[in-house]
């Protein structure tokens, strides 16, 4: 066992019996969404991911240790704290070696499910390329851990936010090929169709697994994107969605918002143009996803061959 890692009892016991685990980012918790609609979201994605057969394990940096799985108080700690770092690869070795309060990013999140023998991380959206990026430089370190980390990331695509066209060209440069589910169509978070179409459609988690195994079996490492677009019942239309998140972009850039507090402002900003239906859209794909992503752990575990990292 790694000497940072703490495996909460539900984890541990997991591990012992061999069931699917699957990890969950904290930083959704911390600053993806307000109090206590994030408490209930964490409560409620893990309920889903329990009764598809497999076992959460929220992922945070509390005291000194990279904690896989997550008891009540740590969870309302978390969700309560406005100091609590977001951690992603950079800041891993500062929040663990100081014992401060740390939420996990994507990156973050990938490295420490690594560490801990999880394949499968279920998340909101992964980071990607910033609208402007070619004088900004201003690059998700999520796109770089998804070419290097053996975990499979289900999300609903990128946030409109991003300039999705750049984030796909940057996932294939390094190789991370992006799988949909249920379409061909690459999700945008509030939306179902970005405009831009996946790698490969892959609608079972048997064909999914089947896919990810035989590439690690070949010997290529790295990440798997798994896009799952947000149920029609909840998503938003793209018109309007796009006119929302264009005046949070400009409101950021006049009030000269940057780097990590970027995308934390942009959602409080549209959750108040939306008057709150962006949050009711996120939990739901969250929610959603959390199915995909058990499913997906089943079928892994279920996979001959496929041993723990």
């Amino acid at each position: 066992m790694h000497q940072y890692l703490l495996f909460s009892p539900e984890v541990a016991a997991a591990r012992s019996a061999g069931k699917p685990i699957v990890a969950l980012e904290s930083t959704i918790i911390s600053h993806g969404m307000p109090y206590p609609q994030n408490v209930t979201m964490a409560q409620e994605v893990e309920h889903v991911i329990r009764a598809a057969g497999a076992v959460p394990a929220t992922i945070a940096i509390i005291e000194g240790k990279i904690c896989i799985g997550l008891v009540a108080e740590q969870l309302e700690l978390l969700a309560t704290s406005p100091d609590a770092m977001k951690v992603s690869r950079r800041d891993l070795p500062y929040v663990l070696s100081q014992g401060r309060l740390g939420a996990t990013t994507v990156a973050a999140t990938m490295i420490c499910a690594q560490l801990a023998g999880i394949h499968v991380f279920v998340t909101g959206g992964i980071g990607g390329v910033h609208r402007g990026a070619e004088t900004s430089f201003d690059i998700s370190a999520d796109l770089q851990e998804l070419a290097r980390t053996n975990v499979a990331v289900v999300c609903a695509g990128v946030k409109s936010i991003l300039d999705i066209g750049l984030t796909l060209e940057y996932l294939e440069t390094h190789g991370v090929p992006v799988i949909s589910v249920g379409q061909p169509a690459f999700p945008a978070f509030f939306t179902r169709d970005s405009g831009f179409k996946a790698d490969f459609q892959l609608d079972s988690a048997l064909e999914q697994a089947s896919f990810i195994q035989t590439k690690w079996q070949l010997g290529l490492n790295g990440g798997i994107v798994v896009s799952n677009p947000v149920p029609e019942a909840f998503a938003m239309q793209k018109e309007e969605i796009d006119g929302i998140t264009e005046q949070a972009l400009q409101e950021a850039r006049d009030g000269g918002v940057a780097g990590k507090l970027v995308t934390p402002f942009l959602l409080a900003r549209i959750k108040t143009l939306t008057e709150g239906r962006s949050l009711m859209t996120n939990i739901a794909l969250v929610k959603h996803n959390a199915q995909v992503g058990a499913e997906l752990a089943v079928a892994m575990r279920n996979l001959p061959g496929l041993q723990p990292l």
